[in-house]
């Protein structure tokens, strides 16, 4: 399928988080001149605060139905990794029904086998950008550790590797008994009793990476302003019309809205109608004797730890509440309760770097990348807790999309009218 036979020179782009970003590097790359606003700042949404991985191999559909056995009485705990707060709220009543609908094992497949072809772009996509002149640091992970107290906790992973494997996807692991698992990282506690080694995944300081990239984008030539809110996009005769609340107004060739959880608002009056909900995450950072050589994760409690120089990201949770709402300091009281016993030597009563953001969710697990009822006005964003593996991926695709008039096929599952 072609959009249009004739290639934008100037392309606004409203977001400046991964997704935004890398359009933007990937368009310039392509000899078209971009413009870049954003309502807060540079990494101002999910992109800062998130656990840094650049993992494909496990880059799966959220609707799974792992998610149903929690069971409605759990979501409702703040306690639980999975948080969706007592609500009214007839969007998110919605998006929830919507979400557990596509939480079945063939809904899952069939995800799975659509996020085949975007994850096998996504480390070329990182190495194009740093062999640009990216600066920012994605470190290949000398240990990618997936940590369990039982075996049979472990089945759960070991099952959906087979399912992610028979999808089309590539992924090497090994099994480890949890001395070995201690063996591999010290950090680990004795309530360790079995794990599994990913091998081929990335990680990296996100906040860092997506400044160094907003960086490069300037150095090109392309303005970003950051505190900039966009009050309308309006396809005019033979342009997309920016407009701002003080009045000011730029025109482009194309735009592409890469809104994080606000896609669904920004992107409605073209013919977007998939919701975006924000699934919350929050994370911390805490000194620990034993700086762990790659990522760790416990599946069983959803939480996610990075080293991030001398320190240790801790991450999790997926809660379901409006993306401006307040930092629920419960939500960080209940990641220290599932971190404390399984890791050792972690200092987590002295914490840094107290973080909430906004993950941009679909209720079918797909993002949501390319052309909206109008071939002028792109949608890129819905990635969950893929952004940050998928963004530089998104971008390129995108910006050859955008560039050429012809969808790849790649996104064809992504597509934003579905």
């Amino acid at each position: 399928m072609r959009l249009s036979s004739t290639a934008p020179q100037r392309v606004g782009i409203v977001g400046a988080g991964m997704v935004g970003l890398s359009t933007a590097w990937f368009l310039q790359e392509r000899g078209i001149e971009v413009t870049v606003f954003d309502r807060k700042g540079i990494a101002a949404g999910a992109s800062w605060g998130n656990a840094g991985w650049i993992t494909p191999g496990i880059s799966t559909p959220l609707p799974e139905p792992a998610v149903l056995r929690y069971g409605i009485r759990a979501m409702l705990s703040p306690s639980s990794p999975v948080y969706v707060p007592p609500t009214l709220n007839p969007r998110l009543i919605r998006f929830l029904a919507s979400f557990a609908r596509h939480s079945t094992a063939a809904r899952w497949r069939v995800a799975m086998e659509s996020l085949v072809g975007i994850n096998r772009h996504a480390l070329s996509a990182f190495d194009e950008l740093t062999d640009g002149g990216v600066t920012g640091s994605a470190y290949e992970a000398k240990s990618f550790l997936a940590a369990y107290r039982t075996p049979a906790e472990r089945a759960i992973l070991l099952e959906e590797i087979e399912h992610i494997r028979a999808a089309g996807q590539g992924i090497e692991f090994d099994v480890l008994t949890g001395d070995d698992a201690r063996g591999v990282e010290p950090s680990l506690s004795d309530e360790i009793g079995a794990a599994i080694r990913l091998h081929g995944q990335r990680f990296m300081n996100p906040g860092d990476f997506v400044n160094s990239l907003a960086e490069a984008v300037r150095k090109r030539g392309g303005p970003i302003h950051e505190g900039y809110e966009v009050s309308g996009v309006v396809d005019e005769i033979g342009a997309v019309r920016v407009s701002s609340p003080t009045g000011d107004v730029r025109r482009f060739d194309a735009v592409v809205l890469a809104t994080g959880t606000w896609l669904g608002d920004t992107a409605r009056d073209f013919g977007v109608g998939i919701p975006v909900q924000a699934g919350r995450g929050y994370s911390f950072s805490v000194a620990i004797d034993h700086v762990p050589a790659g990522p760790v994760y416990f599946p069983a409690q959803r939480v996610a730890c990075t080293p991030l120089r001398d320190r240790l990201r801790v991450a999790g949770m997926m809660e379901f509440r409006a993306p401006d709402a307040a930092l629920d300091r419960r939500r960080i009281a209940a990641i220290v309760r599932a971190a404390r016993p399984l890791l050792r030597g972690a200092d987590l009563d002295a914490r840094r770097d107290e973080w909430v953001g906004s993950r941009p969710c679909t209720p079918d697990g797909l993002p949501v990348i390319g052309a909206t009822r109008s071939p002028r006005v792109f949608a890129a964003g819905g990635h969950g807790m893929w952004g940050i593996t998928l963004g530089p991926a998104t971008g390129r695709l995108l910006a050859d999309t955008i560039t050429t008039g012809r969808i790849a096929p790649e996104l064809a599952p992504f597509n934003p009218l579905r």
